[in-house]
């Protein structure tokens, strides 16, 4: 099978690299708007480079999108128009009209696209899923999640990224979707600057809170920040009435005890999104060759997307009104 991957920055050369050590990957082929540094990524995982996105979708059996979330509705068209099979990274658009319009091509064309949340690939959080699902936690009552970056993006990317609900907390919204097997009927969210004024000169947030009523009747606490200074810190904590588990915490989580006798704080805390998540992007990956083979089914399409988006734009909206606001006023 030859994959192409459209954007070979950070994410995509990762990516790239693990789609050349999949054993039924025969080429990677890789394109981005700065070509030489397409190349030294080519050079890097034995792939090729090639001038254009159309020159390769021709040569492709399968594309994976890792392109700037600008560019991810077009090329998500051109893919399915080119009757490739396709993956692309989260979000296929940061506003509901347009994303409901790329999923309606989608279908249109009878294309599999294959959405990039990688935490459902994740073992920490499949195993959450399987304790939900065979009833082990029983009645749910509470889902508690954390999502703190350990830098704040450069301020060239925050006028674009959406704000921190749709670019930070999609994530969180997705996997407590996934993990509940619950939709999220209503929130109430805030958020403040922190002391960044980039943010602030852009009507986004470095901090938010978030609660979350789901429509089997449990609670959702969601917070965030746009800097952790002891490293990057993603966790979920589910309580049930049979049980109470927690995802992402380890001997790495970047979070240290005060109670006398504790241990001190991590000597090795994950440092950013690759270094915590590594295994679950190879999983994704290679999950996604299985479904260009036609071996296996679209385990996140683009419809999962959507409703991980109408999260994060109630979200936007209970901040700007303060009130809660339910998801189905975004429309």
């Amino acid at each position: 099978m030859r994959v192409g991957v459209v954007g070979v920055g950070r994410i995509g050369s990762f990516h790239a690299g693990v789609l050349a050590g999949h054993p039924e990957v025969t080429q990677v082929l890789v394109t981005d708007p700065d070509l030489a540094r397409a190349e030294v990524v080519a050079r890097e995982i034995g792939g090729r480079t090639v001038p254009t996105v159309d020159a390769l979708l021709a040569a492709a059996d399968a594309v994976v999108i890792t392109a700037p979330t600008i560019t991810h509705a077009d090329l998500i068209r051109q893919a399915v128009d080119a009757r490739r099979t396709t993956f692309c990274e989260k979000p296929i658009t940061i506003d509901l009209a347009s994303t409901e319009e790329v999923i309606r091509h989608v279908q249109r064309r009878g294309a599999t696209v294959q959405m990039g949340f990688q935490r459902r690939f994740d073992a920490g959080y499949r195993r959450a899923r399987e304790l939900v699902v065979c009833g082990t936690l029983g009645r749910l009552y509470v889902v508690r999640m954390a999502g703190h970056d350990p830098h704040p993006p450069h301020d060239d990317y925050i006028p674009g990224s959406g704000g921190i609900f749709r670019d930070l907390h999609i994530h969180d919204f997705d996997i407590a979707r996934y993990v509940t097997g619950q939709e999220v009927v209503e929130v109430y969210a805030d958020g403040a600057d922190a002391g960044f004024e980039a943010f602030a000169r852009h009507g986004d947030v470095a901090a938010a809170v978030a609660t979350l009523r789901f429509d089997g009747g449990t609670l959702g606490i969601l917070s965030g920040t746009r800097h952790d200074p002891l490293g990057y810190d993603v966790r979920l904590e589910v309580f049930g009435a049979g049980d109470s588990v927690a995802v992402g915490w380890d001997e790495r989580m970047p979070l240290r005890s005060v109670e006398p006798g504790a241990p001190a704080a991590p000597k090795n805390p994950y440092s950013f999104f690759l270094d915590r998540f590594a295994p679950a992007y190879r999983a994704e990956l290679y999950t996604f060759v299985e479904v260009a083979a036609g071996r296996m089914a679209n385990p996140c399409p683009p419809e999962d997307a959507r409703e991980a988006i109408r999260i994060a734009m109630a979200c936007d909206l209970s901040r700007e009104l303060h009130r809660p606001v339910k998801v189905d006023e975004v429309a």
